[in-house]
């Protein structure tokens, strides 16, 4: 530790020691569970033991994890905003517990401080050493992935990390607390609307409530940034190197993506994925996937995606979010992709798996609430906004169906407005069932939403048509969240791309082969395409953005891994 951050510790734990709660904070569904004698034995093989003093900080917001910490003796808190004037005590742990994020296993940015406030000992491993202790123990590896995975959700659920501060009714805002939701990166919004504490902090910033929105993060100020301002801030972005050519490039980081990022990096494929806007897709729009293979419990669909994005980066897989691809050419025999920021990727070989883009309402008055008061997901942080409001579910879905049972946690009322004349002619019956014996939910069949009222993009309720008597109705609502299915993401594709009728990739022999005028290859001399292949020889499709395909998450997580499979023939029969 420098002598700057034993001073920056010591200062700051003075005025956090008056509130420091008494003992420790308990454990809470797995997230800080102690470690017995046993295995604090066997980890003093891969680390050391280091005396620790009142003041020490042993991770800095901000900063990278870099090292596993068990506290042996003596006590630390998780601070955060620690050194400022809003720094706050949000956990304390005594000995045997272990201390980090996330970080530790992703190499991102601390997103809160641990500073030592009873002296003792603690066991210092090397984030390095850690995940290969993990890999050569399951048990112990799992146990510490479950940890943090569960202390992310519980940062998430809480609003706690860096803050977010501007109007719930600004676009700008709003766009930022998406991509930080989507990401699942713990962070606060603070209200200028509700929150007392948002002009404090404006006008000890010198800022004015219309230079808003700002991120706070440490001692950074960031003005509107950009997601990929976010992201750069936030160890989601790599830089890509636009002279290599690599062996895949998979866009699309949804459940296909994601195991084809997987399977191509596990089986020694130089394998890059890119994503517009986040990892986990549409899943990670859902509350909690309950009919998945070995989840008897269910899981959400975040926690689901953070898995696996710590599966595909540990076989060595590059992410980089966010970043839109917005062409694709064929030149030199490789494929390159074009991206929004200007920049390419090239690569041998290319799978699509993009999904699919949300379906907007086809009413009068989306634009004006669209930004402030309309939802196209239903996770801890879109029910952080809906707590005490009347909530309107749109949709006759899955989706649709978690979302309302999720909701209903937290709103003061619930509404589900569905086309279909029976709550099971879409949803899987168990979710049907479930909605039918709730009464915090109330369901509106053969109805659709007409209009929408409200005033300065402030949402007061939904008119809805019953599609069978015409009679109409007025449903209450402060926000409206919407899961009618979507439309293949596809338009950055070639038209020369083989597409059915709704705009989906057609794969396998029923894509037609396209002359490929870059290589002046004609079509009648090239062999069929593969099963997952399209009419463009070594690129593939996988999930919902293929034609034909079976809309589940097991299924799009197959169609990912076989496309790999198939990329490793296309690779052997082409070099």
């Amino acid at each position: 530790m420098t002598a700057a951050r034993a001073a920056e510790g010591s200062h700051g734990v003075q005025e956090l020691l008056a509130d420091l709660p008494p003992g420790e904070t308990p454990d809470l569904a797995g997230a800080f569970p102690r470690l017995d004698e046993s295995r604090l034995r066997a980890l003093e093989a891969w680390g050391y033991r280091r005396p620790t003093r009142r003041g020490d900080v042993l991770i800095a917001e901000g900063e990278p994890e870099d090292t596993f910490y068990v506290t042996l003796s003596g006590r630390v808190a998780v601070v955060e905003a620690f050194g400022t004037p809003d720094q706050r005590v949000v956990r304390v742990h005594g000995p045997g517990r272990f201390l980090g994020e996330l970080g530790v296993l992703t190499g991102q940015p601390a997103f809160f401080t641990t500073v030592v406030v009873d002296p003792g000992e603690a066991l210092a491993v090397p984030a390095e050493r850690l995940r290969a202790l993990a890999a050569t123990d399951p048990p112990f590896g799992d146990q510490v992935l479950r940890a943090y995975l569960v202390r992310r959700w519980l940062a998430l659920g809480e609003g706690l990390g860096f803050r977010i501060i501007g109007s719930r009714y600004s676009a700008g805002t709003r766009m930022l607390r998406e991509f930080a939701a989507r990401n699942r990166l713990p962070h606060r919004f603070v209200d200028l609307e509700t929150d007392p504490s948002a002009e404090r902090l404006l006008r000890e910033l010198g800022l004015g409530p219309d230079q808003t929105p700002i991120v706070l993060y440490r001692d950074r100020l960031l003005r509107n940034p950009s997601p990929a301002e976010l992201a750069a801030v936030f160890g989601l972005r790599e830089d890509v190197d636009q002279e290599k050519v690599c062996d895949l490039v998979i866009v699309g980081a949804g459940p296909a993506g994601l195991a084809a990022a997987v399977y191509g990096a596990s089986e020694g494929l130089d394998t890059t994925l890119l994503d517009a806007v986040a990892t986990g897709g549409q899943a990670a729009r859902t509350s909690r996937i309950e009919n998945y293979l070995g989840f008897p419990a269910g899981i959400s669909g975040g926690e689901l995606a953070e898995r696996a994005v710590l599966q595909a980066e540990r076989f060595g897989a590059r992410r980089t979010v966010p970043a839109e691809v917005v062409g694709l050419e064929r030149r030199d025999g490789n494929y390159v992709l074009r991206l929004a920021d200007g920049g390419e990727v090239t690569a041998h070989c290319v799978i699509v798996a993009t999904g699919m883009r949300i379906r907007r309402l086809p009413v009068p008055r989306l634009a004006e609430f669209e930004d402030t008061c309309v939802y196209y997901a239903a996770t801890p942080v879109e029910a952080q906004q809906c707590v005490g409001d009347p909530v309107v579910v749109v949709g006759g879905g899955n989706s649709a169906g978690q979302a309302a049972l999720f909701l209903a946690d937290h709103a003061a009322e619930v509404r589900m407005v569905v086309r279909e004349s029976t709550l099971d002619e879409y949803m899987s019956r168990y979710l049907a069932d479930r909605i039918a014996g709730d009464p915090r939910i109330e369901v509106h069949l053969h109805s659709e939403v007409e209009d929408m009222e409200g005033e300065r993009g402030r949402l007061e309720a939904v008119v809805v048509r019953d599609i069978a008597t015409e009679e109409r109705q007025r449903l209450p609502a402060r926000d409206l969240m919407v899961f009618i299915g979507g439309n293949p993401s596809t338009s950055w594709l070639p038209d020369s791309v083989t597409v059915d009728a709704g705009g989906y990739i057609v794969t396998g022999s029923g894509a037609r082969r396209a002359t490929d005028t870059a290589d002046t290859v004609e079509s009648m001399s090239l062999p069929l395409p593969l099963p997952l292949e399209t009419s463009w020889p070594g690129m593939f499709a996988a999930g919902d953005v293929r034609s034909g395909s079976v809309k589940r998450v097991a299924s799009a997580v197959g169609e990912g891994a076989m496309a790999v499979r198939l990329v490793h023939e296309h690779l052997a029969t082409s070099r």
